[in-house]
């Protein structure tokens, strides 16, 4: 089978593409993905009789009013957390040279020689690091301690979707099932074969996988990828970010206006550190707790039943007061043991190349959130990455490198907008 062009994997940025593609009179498409949906980390289930989000959660940088606002979010509101961000003089303009972590930065300025020690400064420091990055300060340039450009261009609102049509209601479940084992490459064409044995052809190859797929031996290159690009590729980190659901019998948490979220301060960094209190319906009684880095993957490979009783003893010791009763239902979503994503979002680290990561190797186009050098780990960086999916058949290289801050600033057109407001709806 041969197109025009191949789009390997449809999760947000596979779908933009798609759209990009089709608006720009492209039609001849074909799209390959491994798993049952589409949506890529953008899923719901069901839990406790409730559609939760087992990924992408939250929406970023949404005004009320102002030119600039990501429009993924419109005027309807949802439940709200607001998030204290620092704020200091950009500093993206340093040569790539002089980039060093989070930590660095914090001895330097703070003498601190190892980070923060004391619990209540690690739990703190957690929610103002690894919470955003999905890793600790030690590998996180120090590039995103500035103002993001998510709350600098648009705005400062976070909202978290707790809609029961799912985040995913912006994009249609189809039956794929097409896993890509290997892309053959040259000047002229490319060639993809799948594990099910089906060879297709096309003038150009879109691959929209997750970071973590592309430094796993899931899809191979042939000829392999230059040394340039692979060492982009493995210079990124592909984190994890674990949500952890609880269901109990009834609420004894803290509740009311302004409350939301609850901190542990453990003498282990990281373990069980950020409790949010979920606004639903008041029969259902559920906490979300999120974890990030190695002991998502501790989780990821232990039982529910072993889960459950240290989340349970850590409540014990958050309210050493109240009769907290049993965990009646427990899910725990795992991303990192997925061999189709392999991890939830990606995290710049420090002397990250993002020219060189999204840059094409002949007739092979690289897309997703890990690409879009303002914006990687959102939901709008993977939508802003498959904007620019229609360049890679432009011969003129100034056209095919348009500034994402155009992008940026312009308002989300206006069909794709209409569509993704539907989320926002009251169920």
């Amino acid at each position: 089978m041969k197109a025009k062009v191949i789009i390997i994997s449809v999760g947000m940025s596979g779908i933009s593409s798609v759209k990009q593609l089709s608006d720009a009179g492209i039609t001849d498409l074909l799209v390959l993905e491994a798993t049952d949906r589409i949506g890529g980390r953008i899923r719901k289930t069901e839990f406790a009789g409730m559609n939760i989000e087992m990924g992408a959660n939250w929406v970023e940088g949404v005004a009320d009013q102002g030119e600039a606002r990501n429009d993924i979010l419109s005027k309807k509101k949802i439940d709200l957390a607001n998030e204290v961000q620092k704020k200091g003089n950009k500093i993206s303009e340093w040569p790539r040279s002089y980039d060093i972590s989070v930590m660095a930065m914090q001895r330097f300025f703070e003498h601190i020689p190892y980070g923060p020690t004391r619990p209540v400064d690690m739990v703190i420091d957690y929610y103002m690091n690894d919470y955003e990055f999905a890793e600790p300060p030690r590998v996180t340039s120090v590039q995103n301690t500035h103002r993001l450009p998510t709350f600098a261009k648009f705005a400062e609102n976070v909202y978290f979707v707790v809609e029961q049509r799912g985040y995913e209601s912006v994009v249609h479940y189809i039956a794929g099932l097409n896993a890509v084992q290997e892309i053959t490459y040259s000047q002229d064409r490319v060639t993809v074969k799948t594990e099910n044995g089906l060879l297709y052809e096309a003038d150009y190859v879109m691959v929209s996988v997750s970071l973590g797929v592309l430094q796993s031996n899931l899809t191979t290159f042939s000829p392999p990828l230059p040394e340039w690009k692979t060492l982009a590729i493995y210079k990124f980190d592909m984190a994890v970010y674990t949500k952890i659901f609880l269901k109990f019998p009834k609420k004894y948490w803290p509740v009311g206006s302004g409350i939301e979220f609850f901190l542990y301060a453990s003498s282990r960094r990281g373990h069980y550190p950020i409790w949010q209190g979920k606004k639903t319906c008041d029969r259902i009684c559920i906490l979300l707790i999120t974890i990030m880095d190695d002991e998502s993957r501790r989780i990821e490979q232990q039982s529910y039943e072993q889960t459950k009783a240290e989340a349970m003893e850590v409540l014990k010791k958050m309210f050493p007061d109240r009769d907290v009763p049993n965990v009646t239902d427990i899910f725990v979503p795992w991303w990192w043991s997925d061999k189709f994503f392999k991890g939830s979002l990606s995290n710049g680290v420090n002397g990250y190349e993002y020219d060189q990561i999204r840059d094409l190797v002949q007739r092979v186009h690289f897309m997703g959130e890990h690409t879009s050098e303002h914006y990687n780990g959102y939901v709008h960086g993977a939508y802003l990455a498959g904007k620019h999916s229609e360049n890679i058949l432009m011969t003129d290289d100034a056209k095919r490198e348009k500034n994402e801050d155009i992008l940026c600033h312009k308002t989300i057109n206006n069909k794709f907008r209409r569509y993704l407001n539907t989320i926002l709806r009251s169920s």
